[in-house]
């Protein structure tokens, strides 16, 4: 008698092996078998014309405070996603003594978005060192497995004090981060991370602790992966136009990070994007890379599979937040604005909005007004060239397709991987892993989370960019294994049952909404997925077509196998 039998799917097992028609069944958690099951089952899952494949491993998320308030994990839960890593970017909230908590919680909403007030009030902060907010995670329901790394700026705050901002580490002070560190990687951290952009800064604009830290304090800090033999060295790398970068410069840079993966043996990781003005820096990024890893290193980018892009809507802030006409918005719930824009104000909205798109040239503002949602960015699509192409302005045209959708149509503002070529070339190279959806970040600008649902659907089915086999790989045990996430990314006899059901003819993405639902009533932007029949975690049924269970048997993940 098993707990589930999927019966009849097409089973995409992560290691990049040839799909095949199997059943599979889950008992106690674990998959039992994979082949012709026979016997009954608790419950029978039809997989008929639909694909089986490992839960998804989402690499970079912010979710470090959410999941407190959240245990759900939306809405990386939507998009397939079992597994995430917390901790990125040198931001953490641990080690923490009690005098900085409110100091980490402003650092976290200056760099990523996420209100201070509301980590404030939801999380319990009943730890010090890395390994009691191990403990603290384990106590914690929660709907996903969640790993997560200890951050630079968090060990500098706690060994240095005001002194960790813009003064090197004495040996002493080395030393005490160094035994931090080795304590959170004992404790089963998946690894170390930094930042290194001036791009993160603090509630008092400054960088945060460890932007400019010297190879030789890195080299200290990484050493301890080494010696424990496992952790990533992730950071966002100083690279790009807004660091001033140059050739010279990001050969430098490069050169830092294959340094560290040399001498520690191993891995790195860190964020590349093609930018506004990057004037190609990512393409060079990447041939330096390459020829690194020919030398020995492990250095992996990370980069998104689409545009990194500001959203704008009628139930938060709009491009013409400038325009008195449009500042009378800001006080009203949207079932008030859309009656407001469908009123006689709408001729005064518009004579005060054109030519005033908050300084963003309406060629570079893309309607999101059809489901599934398409962010393929093709110039015909925007905002400009739509409205020139039916006589009307852009702010007009935005409010007809207000007016359409009922105040859903959103206005996307790529900054990052703003051109599909480069996003596919890009993903194209054998060293970049997927990333950098920022899941829980910057959660009034971005709606990322959905990035593996659009990866599948774009990618994989319409443009075969990768094979189905491949690109299950990229989402499941590419990342797994770069994390050393133990059993995770592969569906395997054996292994904790984190595993998809797929349609994938039906897979796409409804557009993006606004909830208020963070402690204190804060918003963000949260999006749901179609296609997902069933999202299973450790055995349990989370999500099933597009709607949560509520059950929550994530566990926490430990390098250490903990």
């Amino acid at each position: 008698m098993h707990d589930v039998i999927i019966r009849g799917g097409t089973v995409v097992d992560g290691t990049g092996g040839p799909a095949r028609v199997a059943d599979v069944a889950v008992t106690d958690g674990v998959v039992t078998h994979i082949g012709a099951v026979e016997g009954e089952a608790a419950r029978t899952i039809d997989a008929t014309g639909r694909i089986v494949t490992p839960g998804f491993v989402d690499i970079h998320t912010h979710l470090d405070a959410q999941i407190s308030w959240d245990p759900l994990g939306t809405s990386s839960c939507f998009h397939g996603v079992t597994s995430v890593v917390i901790g990125n970017c040198g931001v953490t909230f641990a080690p923490c003594r009690p005098e900085d908590r409110r100091g980490l919680a402003e650092m976290m909403e200056s760099v990523e978005d996420i209100p201070a007030d509301a980590i404030m009030e939801g999380l319990s902060w009943e730890w010090e060192t890395y390994g009691q907010y191990l403990s603290e995670l384990d106590r914690r329901p929660k709907g996903l497995n969640v790993g997560g790394m200890v951050g630079h700026s968090a060990l500098r705050r706690y060994v240095m004090g005001d002194r960790a901002l813009d003064t090197d580490p004495t040996p002493d002070d080395l030393e005490a981060m160094v035994e931090l560190v080795d304590e959170a990687m004992g404790a089963g951290a998946l690894g170390l991370s930094s930042s290194r952009t001036i791009l993160h800064t603090g509630a008092d604009g400054q960088p945060i602790p460890g932007t400019f830290a010297g190879l030789d304090e890195l080299l200290a800090l990484t050493g301890v992966l080494g010696r424990h033999g496992t952790g990533v060295f992730e950071t966002a790398a100083m690279l790009g136009s807004q660091n001033g970068a140059t050739p010279e410069s990001t050969v430098t840079e490069v050169g830092v990070l294959a340094a560290i993966s040399q001498a520690t043996g191993r891995p790195v990781s860190f964020g590349l994007t093609q930018t506004i003005a990057g004037a190609g820096l990512h393409r060079q990024v990447l041939e330096l890379v390459a020829e690194a890893n020919r030398d020995g290193a492990q250095v992996h980018p990370q980069t998104t599979v689409r545009s990194v892009g500001v959203l704008f809507g009628l139930a938060h802030h709009t491009p013409y937040g400038g325009c008195p006409a449009w500042q009378a918005l800001n006080d009203m719930g949207l079932d008030e604005r859309l009656a407001y824009v469908r009123s006689e104000a709408r001729a005064e909205l518009i004579s005060q909005a054109d030519g005033r798109e908050g300084g963003i040239d309406p060629a570079l503002l893309f309607p999101l007004d059809t489901v599934p949602a398409d962010y393929s960015l093709d110039p015909s699509t925007s905002l400009a060239a739509r409205a020139a192409a039916v006589g009307k302005g852009p702010a007009e045209l935005w409010l007809d397709l207000l007016d359409a959708t009922d105040g859903a149509c959103l206005l996307v503002w790529p900054f990052l991987n703003q051109t599909p070529a480069e996003v596919e070339h890009l993903l194209a190279d054998p060293n970049v892993v997927l990333g950098l959806a920022d899941a829980g970040a910057h959660v009034g600008q971005i709606m990322d989370a959905s990035q593996p649902t659009w990866f599948l659907a774009h990618w994989v089915r319409d443009r075969a960019l990768y094979s189905l086999e491949d690109g299950i790989a990229r989402l499941t045990s590419i990342p797994a294994d770069l994390f050393a996430m133990p059993d995770r990314g592969v569906l395997a006899v054996g292994r904790p049952a984190d595993l998809n059901v797929i349609d994938l003819e039906r897979l796409g993405l409804p557009l993006p909404t606004f909830a208020h639902d963070f402690p204190g009533g804060a918003g963000r932007w949260v999006q749901g997925a179609d296609g997902y029949d069933v999202t299973m975690v450790n055995g349990v049924v989370t999500v099933e077509h597009g709607v949560h269970t509520g059950a929550l048997p994530g566990v926490t993940l430990r390098s250490n196998g903990g």
